[in-house]
């Protein structure tokens, strides 16, 4: 990524607030599919058949996961300096990082063919966790 392109997202008065909404939504596609999937995991809408429901949900989550990392990489890079030095920016890179070993369990273990005690305990966890993420990404600005 070139340098005249992150000083463009510096010394432009819309690209990191554009770069904030589109975070934002990326996020939002994230969770509330996840909270769609875990929903489903913990038996409402039981007649719904969870693996059409999770491909669609996941594919969802995944377009979002990469929405809100593509546009948090760009904003990353125009303050990487300040964020490096932000407590609530690492406790959300290190909530990110137990997301995604969550995430790498959870699909490990086949837990949607379980839908088992554990898988919603996994299921539960994942949304504590992004919901930890949310409230660290929103702290960030006070620190």
């Amino acid at each position: 990524m070139g340098t005249d392109f992150i000083a463009g997202i510096v010394s432009s008065a819309w690209a990191y607030p554009v770069l904030e909404v589109l975070h934002l939504a990326g996020v939002a596609l994230l969770l509330g599919n996840l909270l769609l999937l875990e929903l489903r995991v913990f038996g409402w809408g039981a007649t719904l058949p969870v693996r059409d429901l999770a491909r669609l949900a996941l594919t969802l989550a995944v377009v979002g996961f990469g929405l809100a990392a593509v546009s948090g990489l760009l904003m990353f890079a125009a303050q990487a300096a300040e964020l490096i030095a932000n407590r609530a920016f690492t406790c959300k890179m290190l909530l990110l990082l137990a997301a995604a070993c969550n995430a790498g369990w959870f699909h490990g273990r086949a837990s949607l063919d379980k839908l088992d005690a554990l898988a919603r305990v996994q299921m539960a966890l994942s949304t504590l966790i992004w919901l930890a993420v949310l409230g660290c990404g929103r702290w960030i600005a006070y620190l």
